[in-house]
């Protein structure tokens, strides 16, 4: 087994995503890669999960109801937990670019993303826990 294999059978990827269809995608590419999955289909589940200490890297839409990927980043990293994350959204302008300030926020990708690209941000988001 490789290094990179083991890194990915041990990691934890949660998914936030009000669409079904994205999120099961992305669960789909996530778990084919090698990846363990959760799935929320919002930030204010994803909070609620008691799953924050398993997660290895969160990966989330901005524009959700209730509470958006960017307000759930903040409150994380206000609360003290730093998860890598990577933010997705369909409306890029609205993005918060990644920042010295946030190391946690990886990156932000538009929707749709392009696979491997999410995927390399996942393999960075991961070497920065290790």
């Amino acid at each position: 087994m490789t290094q990179d294999t083991q890194t990915r059978t041990a990691a934890n990827i949660a998914v936030v995503d009000d669409d079904d269809s994205v999120r099961g995608a992305l669960e789909s590419l996530l778990r084919s890669s090698g990846y363990k999955t959760r799935t929320y289909c919002s930030a204010l589940e994803f909070l609620g999960a008691n799953a924050l200490a398993e997660t290895d890297c969160l990966v989330s839409d901005i524009q959700m109801p209730g509470m958006s990927g960017v307000e759930m980043f903040e409150q994380l990293i206000a609360t003290g937990i730093h998860i890598p994350t990577i933010l997705i959204t369909a409306y890029p302008a609205a993005a918060p670019p990644p920042s010295a300030h946030s190391p946690e926020l990886i990156a932000c990708l538009p929707k749709p993303c392009d696979a491997d690209k999410l995927l390399n941000c996942i393999e960075a988001a991961l070497s920065r826990r290790h």
